[in-house]
């Protein structure tokens, strides 16, 4: 099998295996509540926008998942959005990021 066919095939199974790890329940729940909690205070408490942009699935359509992680580790120098990577790990911001284009979870 030629190299390029290898490490697209290692690639393929990498972005699978971190859009597949989830949180423990626990940490899930956390996470639920800072983003309605946190989150909401800046992009309304239903996510449907506020002093921030709206965080439901037609609005986060079309944008990669790549570049809404960095937003949420690393703010938006010269905006509100803070960085909130001393508070979750890269696989916890993607899961948001999932989470948040499948329509997010409530805290029940």
């Amino acid at each position: 099998m030629p190299a390029r066919a290898i490490l697209s095939l290692f690639i393929c199974s990498l972005s699978l295996a971190v859009e597949a790890a989830a949180p423990a329940a626990a940490r899930r729940a956390q996470l639920v509540h800072m983003v309605r909690e946190d989150c909401g205070s800046c992009h309304g408490m239903t996510l449907m926008g506020g002093l921030g942009p709206p965080l439901v699935p037609a609005a986060l359509a079309g944008k990669p998942a790549d570049s809404l992680e960095a937003v949420i580790l690393d703010g938006r120098p010269g905006t509100p959005m803070p960085p909130w990577r001393r508070f979750m790990s890269e696989q916890e911001a993607r899961w948001i990021v999932d989470s948040l284009k499948k329509g997010f979870p409530s805290e029940k």
